[in-house]
């Protein structure tokens, strides 16, 4: 899956100016000190989603070790925005799986076939496992709500912190064997189709929601791409009430603002 899908937006070429106003300076990371022309499209929607999605499992992991057992009004709030980043996570997988990694492969030359082929094998393995242990965070998660108990809660921060740890090495290992192939051998058109079709349902709140995680720690090149790429409808919702709720639904969940 791409960032841009969900949001469900086509794909766009990086924009050359600076990102719209009112959205806070981003951090300055590597990618905004290399060449525009170096940086794959695919590569970076799919690092965005990445980091959006570590960065969350491992909060909502710190957060329920902290958070009263019996409350269930907080309950609710780690146990929903859980649930909300495993669709993100499973729709992310099951779109690399049926067209992302598809498309690589039929676009590598045949003697890097066998290499891709195994490291898209390494990558299904990975996945695999935490697309099951997303289910195990579901299953403690709706434990927690019912049981209201430490012990109850204390399953479901380990479970989110044994799923942080996956989703962090099995990122890294991608970041460096796979999504530098993207650039080399996938060719727009087709990434343009990937992000074109690569729907992931969610409501309106949700998809600004995601929209803000996306846009919360990117670089400045990729909040560029992501604002380019959205649909016309969704960029104006962002604009007039989209981060003011995302800023309310991010206070309530951490208990502090977003990162600037």
């Amino acid at each position: 899956m791409t960032a841009a899908a969900v949001f469900s937006a086509t794909a766009a070429s990086p924009s050359a100016g600076r990102p719209a106003a009112g959205i806070p300076e981003p951090r300055r990371s590597h990618d905004d000190r290399q060449p525009a022309a170096g940086i794959s499209r695919a590569a970076a929607y799919q690092r965005v989603l990445h980091q959006l999605v570590r960065r969350e499992l491992r909060l909502l992991a710190d957060l329920a070790a902290w958070a009263p057992a019996d409350e269930a009004e907080r309950t609710t709030t780690l146990t929903r925005h859980a649930d909300l980043m495993g669709r993100v996570l499973l729709h992310h997988h099951t779109v690399e799986r049926e067209a992302v990694w598809p498309a690589l492969l039929r676009a590598v030359s045949p003697a890097a076939a066998d290499e891709v082929r195994a490291a898209v094998e390494d990558w299904a393995e990975r996945c695999g496992r935490i697309d099951h242990m997303l289910r195990d965070v579901a299953t403690d998660a709706r434990q927690w709500a019912v049981a209201g108990t430490a012990r109850a809660r204390d399953a479901f921060a380990r479970a989110c912190c044994a799923l942080a740890d996956a989703v962090d090495e099995q990122t890294a290992v991608e970041e460096q064997t796979l999504l530098p192939l993207l650039g080399t051998h996938l060719r727009t058109d087709d990434w343009i189709a990937i992000a074109a079709s690569a729907h992931c349902r969610l409501s309106p709140r949700e998809q600004l929601l995601v929209l803000g995680l996306a846009l919360e720690d990117s670089c400045a090149g990729d909040r560029a791409r992501l604002m380019v790429g959205l649909p016309r409808p969704l960029r104006a919702a962002w604009h007039v009430h989209g981060r003011r709720t995302y800023r309310a639904a991010v206070v309530k969940l951490r208990g502090a603002p977003p990162a600037a």
